[in-house]
């Protein structure tokens, strides 16, 4: 989904979004209502589209709510919470994307299954992330070895 930006456009708004993220924790945490799932995004399809495997076992083909769109990246692997529509099982809207640390309280909470892999993608200050995620252990580990 992330390949339409051109890169050096998208890269200068993730590092931006990242410190804006540490910033306003005082966000609530949103749990689901009726009529809303969990899920984690298994595969973005573009055009603001994505499948979604929810945790009730359904794989449902979601929209992104076109007020998140223009300010929320949803990647593959993220939690999300997602509306679902009571006339088609299989579709729903993202209304909720939620960040690493959102989605470890969610587990922490027990509102997500234990075996979810959170992406730890968000740029968390400083923090070593405890389940050996590999993406960032190229980066950062090697760096103290020298």
């Amino acid at each position: 989904g992330l390949l339409l930006l051109g890169c050096p456009r998208d890269r200068s708004r993730k590092a931006k979004r990242a410190k804006a993220d540490a910033t306003k924790v005082k966000k609530e945490l949103e749990f689901k209502e009726d009529g809303q799932e969990y899920g984690q995004v298994a595969r973005m399809l573009g055009n603001g589209r994505c499948e979604v495997q929810c945790f009730d076992g359904t794989k449902r083909l979601c929209h992104i709510r076109g007020k998140m769109r223009k300010k929320v990246w949803v990647n593959q692997g993220d939690i999300v919470l997602v509306s679902l529509r009571d006339f088609q099982d299989e579709k729903g809207d993202i209304i909720v994307k939620y960040t690493s640390d959102e989605a470890r309280n969610l587990k922490t909470y027990g509102e997500l299954p234990e075996n979810v892999r959170i992406n730890e993608t968000d740029i968390n200050e400083g923090e070593v992330s405890d389940d050996g995620v590999e993406f960032d252990a190229s980066g950062g580990v090697n760096l103290d070895d020298i």
